[in-house]
């Protein structure tokens, strides 16, 4: 198939008359629409590279691979930070061969060209066989990363110069990235340590299942029961609870908002965690309510959030807040990097239990994340009939006013945006594959 899909191909199909939002199953598959989605949707993104907890003292760096660039992420001698594309400009070579560290420059091993934090040239072997302005060229430093922003402390990059602002693009992600950034007037970090691993399904399809509601009552049956054999919760009082919603964020974001029974540092507190977690949780509650209000407080500590920003970001704040980046090798197979966030200054006992819950259900080995991994990779498989069977349905919740956090908004939201980007409506008239 073409990447520049015909009319009677269509990448996705909508009738909103009939409620119904279709998704071609060879968008999964096809290696000409994953090499479409390079060019069109990574290439013209904001991509998140890193948090600036991460980089606690100047000179403090570490490297990262996005979108297929490698990346040194540095804070510089002044406390600035910088990414700067890891390659020589001499001859091509990493730069820095570490993956995190502290120093003062860097050196290139093949032939000793000496960089600053910031990409300079410092020096290099036999300086007067160059010209005297040699060190002053920009052709001469290491290059920069076209566009670099934050907004609270995470880092994100584009490859696009025009791109729009990291503040526009995030639209209205940021009320909720505030919501954990607010956690704590200490700030948040990043615990040491990267989960890596791999699973042998489409990237897509991790983008739907991180804010897929529906999926939780079967597929992680498994931990639920354990919750109900751990703790003083049944089956009933979690099918009781109220329901959250589904959110469009804008620019292809979206976030599912909704009450969950496990217990969360902040500052939802379980039996399970003693009279003295009480008075702990309890404390960082009134902490909350002082700085935000009773509303708000509420909504940081008692409601879940799973948000994905477009493309590949997924930030959940459950009963542990985990961020996530996931990026393809083949349409079949994708490498993910999961992090976890805590308020700076936490206390032992709370570290303990947090560290604990992102373990349990999101960790590699926890849970929730096997269970994800099988689910996605036989999703793939169920693919290889996507002539025969060409569509999945993500139509759940289409007839409602306010889809619950059980339905499919989120999808939805996703692949509008993907469409957009991978077939945009020609100026002159509405594209044929456009949602």
């Amino acid at each position: 198939m073409s990447p520049t899909a015909p009319a009677n191909e269509p990448a996705i199909l909508v009738d909103q008359s009939k409620n119904l939002f279709k998704v071609a199953r060879r968008n999964f598959v096809d290696p000409e629409i994953l090499a479409a989605e390079k060019q069109r949707i990574f290439e013209h993104s904001w991509l998140y590279l890193g948090h600036g907890s991460e980089l606690a003292k100047p000179g403090d760096f570490l490297t990262r691979n996005v979108a297929g660039r490698g990346i040194l992420f540095a804070r510089d001698g002044k406390g600035e930070p910088r990414a700067l594309l890891n390659t020589c400009p001499h001859r091509g070579m990493q730069v820095c061969r570490e993956r995190k560290g502290s120093a003062k420059s860097f050196q290139c091993f093949y032939h000793g060209w000496i960089f600053g934090l910031d990409g300079k040239l410092r020096s290099q072997p036999d300086a007067e066989s160059y010209n005297d302005d040699f060190k002053t060229l920009e052709t001469s430093n290491m290059t920069p990363v076209a566009r670099f922003e934050s907004y609270r402390d995470f880092y994100f990059v584009s490859f696009d110069r025009n791109i729009v602002s990291l503040s526009d693009y995030l639209a209205g992600a940021k009320e909720y990235i505030d919501l954990i950034c607010d956690q704590t007037d200490a700030g948040m970090n990043i615990v040491p340590g990267t989960q890596e691993y791999s699973i042998r399904a489409n990237w897509k399809l991790l983008t739907e299942n991180s804010v897929d509601g529906y999926h939780a009552a079967t597929t992680h049956a498994s931990y639920f029961d354990y919750l109900g054999k751990t703790t003083d919760m049944t089956l009933g009082d979690v099918a009781a609870r109220p329901a959250g919603y589904g959110y469009d964020l804008g620019n292809g974001h979206a976030v599912i908002e909704y009450p969950a029974p496990w217990g969360r540092p902040v500052a939802q507190w379980i039996s399970a965690w003693g009279e003295k977690g009480r008075a702990e949780i309890d404390a960082i509650y009134n902490n909350l309510v002082r700085r935000h209000g009773e509303e708000r407080a509420k909504r940081i500590s008692k409601l879940n959030r799973n948000m994905f920003i477009f493309p590949n970001l997924v930030i959940n704040d459950i009963m542990a807040v985990t961020v996530r980046t996931y990026y393809p090798t083949a349409p079949d197979y994708m490498q993910i990097s999961s992090w976890s966030l805590a308020p700076k200054g936490e206390s032992e006992w709370l570290s303990k239990y947090r560290l604990h819950n992102f373990l349990e259900f999101l960790g590699p080995g926890g849970f929730a994340t096997p269970d994800d991994a099988e689910a996605l990779e036989h999703c793939q498989r169920g693919f290889a009939n996507f002539q025969d069977v060409p569509w999945n349905d993500i139509s759940k919740g289409m007839n409602s006013k306010r889809p619950i956090h059980r339905d499919e908004l989120q999808m939805r939201v996703f692949w509008t945006q993907w469409n957009n980007q991978m077939f945009p409506a020609p100026a002159s008239k509405k594209s044929s594959v456009a949602a």
